[in-house]
């Protein structure tokens, strides 16, 4: 059977998600396109629903996915393209999406591993930011994100898209000012905090790996309470009339400073 009308209670519900409200309550989240939901597949995320539109999906690689993800045993129902259409947040919908359930880690398991290491993250407020930070974490080797205080959903749909799919192989925690101290301080952890005042440029920094890079939010930075917290601080040198770096630019100037003076070890 094909859905065909918008009223439809599972159309419903998808559309629900665009509010983080809903998001929170129920635990899932929307992918949509070809790529986004390809790796949610590959990556073995746990999708709850397929959303199919055969009128619009005319990519092979698209038909590849669904393939596997009804040999997985992944549930799925077709609409059409009227109603893909309307659940869709994209110009040009693909015909093909996923319902997703979130996946969070508690700080507690989080290990000193091979892994580049983790970018923590105080208060970021744009979804955008925050998607493309967990694509250059994942970019370099890293292994994921922590939010601290109150940040953005990291699966608010604009940071989906941000993502690139790196939100389905990177690790996400939440977490307070008193969870970290306390992690930092039973694990020894070398936390770097990056400030625009900084005394060290950041490729003066012999970053250990793994690095633990704290990130302050787009207005204020790094705050003085989680700046006491790191054991060094760094800075990105400029010398243009702009007087701060875009969250995300800054994150990866730094992620990719770390990555490049351990690449080759």
């Amino acid at each position: 059977m094909v859905i065909a009308s918008k009223q439809n209670p599972q159309i419903r519900q998808v559309r629900a998600l665009s509010n983080r409200k809903s998001r929170r309550e129920t635990g899932l989240f929307f992918v949509e396109g070809i790529r986004l939901v390809g790796e949610a597949v590959q990556l073995e995320a746990s999708i709850a629903t397929l959303i199919v539109a055969p009128e619009l999906l005319t990519s092979s690689f698209g038909h590849e996915v669904v393939r596997d993800a009804q040999q997985a045993g992944i549930p799925h129902f077709d609409v059409t393209s009227d109603v893909f259409r309307h659940i869709s947040q994209k110009d040009g919908p693909q015909g093909l999406a996923a319902i997703v359930r979130q996946k969070w880690h508690d700080l507690e398991t989080v290990t000193e591993d091979s892994t580049l290491g983790w970018v923590v993250l105080e208060e970021v407020r744009n979804p955008g930011n925050l998607g493309t930070i967990l694509r250059t974490c994942d970019a370099v080797g890293g292994a994921g994100v922590i939010l601290l205080g109150d940040s953005t959903d990291p699966f608010d749909p604009a940071a989906v898209r941000g993502s690139m799919g790196a939100l389905f192989s990177q690790k996400l925690v939440r977490t307070d000012r008193t969870q970290l101290t306390e992690w930092i301080n039973a694990g020894d952890i070398n936390m770097v905090g990056a400030s625009d005042d900084a005394p060290i440029e950041y490729t003066d920094m012999r970053y250990e790996r793994p690095t633990i890079l704290c990130m302050g939010n787009e207005q204020h930075g790094l705050s003085t309470e989680y700046r006491s917290l790191c054991r060094d601080v760094v800075r990105i040198p400029m010398v243009g009339r702009s007087d701060s770096l875009n969250l995300a630019v800054a994150t990866g100037v730094i992620l990719y400073e770390i990555f490049n003076q351990h690449k080759d070890i």
